[in-house]
């Protein structure tokens, strides 16, 4: 098969292949080849989906030798998160005992891709219901970074983004409950956005009205993730809170002058966060380059936003109602990690939960109140690039020779305040740490301005100088997988 074809672009795939200079067939066959050849290497597949994708690439390739009507994303591969119900095919949640788990249906976002041609090649690795930001499970083994095999892709969506920076496909279905899309976007250098609240629908939230949770596009280009948008957006009367948004042209290409004028606040981190000197400098020219497209760049003061503990509190005991009574049915097939988490939101009392939630109303004012003195928001995804290996959630962060505690607070303070509020926030590459990873540059926009933010993105994007290529090194008897 050839590699080639993986490198493409969705757009220009989806190009290709309506003018016929590409089949769904070749370019299916080359997306399982590949991911067969790294699986190995980098983990991120629970599931591959063999002879169902290219049953679907061989009918694609017959519809558009009959000249049928195609869809905005006929023939093209696709990769779909762990979490998120897929018809037919084995959805885990990272879990032992649903590991033969298969769903009747597909979630909504799920369903409105495949209606528009997207070919599902596999699910890839989440933890245990994406419960934190690196991606392992007793289930699996750990996913790689393929930029280092030693380092973590980042979580919950690590398979995802890891499958999607090594070239396997161009587009990907993640989720993000706290900055689950964004951290691993910005340690695997690809696009990770975080839409607005209901701008793509959720059909699989127990809480629909409280909702914190997102699925997300995971993508190599902005425009691929318009393209995306284009197919996933739109009111659902299953989501309350898709009723009533403003649709959007996702199809409309960013102008060069999309950030000419925009006035952008920004934070490097809140008071107290530290951030790694590389990634600081990483920051700094990015601030530069907006400038430098026109943007109005000044900063605003973090102090309000010390967002962890609310979001801890709301998060976790959602995560006991919901969790705990598998765990009381099965102590043994959870990780400890999972149930210590779970375990911790015995301590919040309903008081508390309900203390959280009116915090969650006057951060979300709060950020309206910038967005009166501001277009855009801009701060770092990540304050450090891509952690070792095995790093668990409890564990230390060494950020320039200096243990912290508390990974969510320190190493990524900035993503979960937008899973309260519900604003729109992307993570784009801004340039590589010393060590030669990748780092994130979070914009963030008024609610429901998804299309305006991912414009000024793309504008961000085409001024950059591309990272380099992903060469995924070592070998499957160098680094076995656990």
């Amino acid at each position: 098969m050839d590699d080639s074809l993986c490198a493409l672009s969705a757009v220009e795939a989806a190009r290709r292949i309506r003018d016929r200079s590409v089949s769904p067939v070749e370019l299916v066959g080359a997306a399982l080849a590949r991911a067969q050849r790294l699986q190995p290497l980098l983990n991120c597949f629970i599931t591959l989906c063999f002879e169902r994708a290219m049953d679907e690439a061989r009918a694609a390739e017959a519809a558009l030798m009959r000249g049928e009507p195609v869809g905005l994303l006929h023939g093209l591969p696709l990769t779909v998160k762990d979490l998120v119900n897929t018809a037919g095919v084995r959805t885990t949640f990272g879990a032992v005992p649903f590991r033969d788990n298969v769903p009747a249906e597909d979630a909504v976002a799920v369903a409105r891709l495949r209606a528009q041609g997207a070919i599902l090649i596999g699910k890839t690795t989440t933890p245990e219901f994406g419960s934190k930001s690196m991606t392992d499970s007793p289930l699996f083994g750990h996913t790689r970074n393929p930029w280092n095999l030693d380092r973590t892709c980042g979580g919950s969506s690590g398979g995802a983004a890891a499958a999607t920076a090594a070239g396997i496909t161009a587009l990907a279905v993640a989720t993000d409950g706290g900055g689950s899309t964004r951290i691993p976007a910005a340690c695997n250098g690809v696009v990770g956005f975080k839409q607005s609240l209901g701008a793509i629908p959720h059909s699989q939230a127990q809480d629909a009205i409280g909702n914190q949770t997102y699925v997300t596009p995971t993508t190599r280009t902005v425009a691929d993730t318009r393209l995306m948008m284009a197919a996933m957006a739109g009111p659902h009367a299953c989501d309350p809170w898709s009723l009533g948004v403003p649709a959007a042209d996702y199809g409309a290409v960013a102008r060069a002058e999309a950030l000419r004028g925009k006035r952008i606040r920004y934070c490097l981190a809140p008071p107290g966060r530290p951030v790694a000197a590389d990634a600081r400098r990483a920051f700094e020219a990015a601030l530069a380059r907006l400038a430098d497209l026109g943007a109005q760049v000044e900063p605003f003061d973090g102090a309000a936003f010390d967002i962890e503990p609310v979001w801890r509190v709301i998060n976790h005991t959602v995560w006991r109602t919901r969790f705990l009574p598998l765990i009381a049915r099965e102590p043994h097939a959870y990780s400890p990690t999972f149930q210590r988490q779970v375990a911790s939101a015995a301590q919040f009392s309903a008081q508390q939960y309900q203390e959280a939630m009116f915090a969650r109303t006057t951060l979300y004012r709060q950020v309206q109140a910038l967005f009166g003195q501001a277009d855009l928001l801009a701060m770092p995804t990540i304050s450090r690039t891509a952690l070792p290996l095995g790093t668990d959630i409890f564990d230390t962060l060494d950020i320039d020779g200096r243990a912290y505690e508390d990974i969510r607070a320190h190493w990524y303070p900035w993503t979960m305040l937008f899973n309260l509020t519900g604003h729109p926030a992307i993570s784009v590459p801004c340039g590589l740490g010393t060590d030669g990873l990748p780092l994130g540059l979070q914009l963030v926009a008024p609610l429901h301005g998804d299309l305006d933010l991912l414009h000024a993105a793309e504008a961000f994007e085409q001024a950059a100088t591309p990272l380099p290529p992903v060469a995924v090194a070592g070998s499957a008897a160098s680094h076995p997988v656990e």
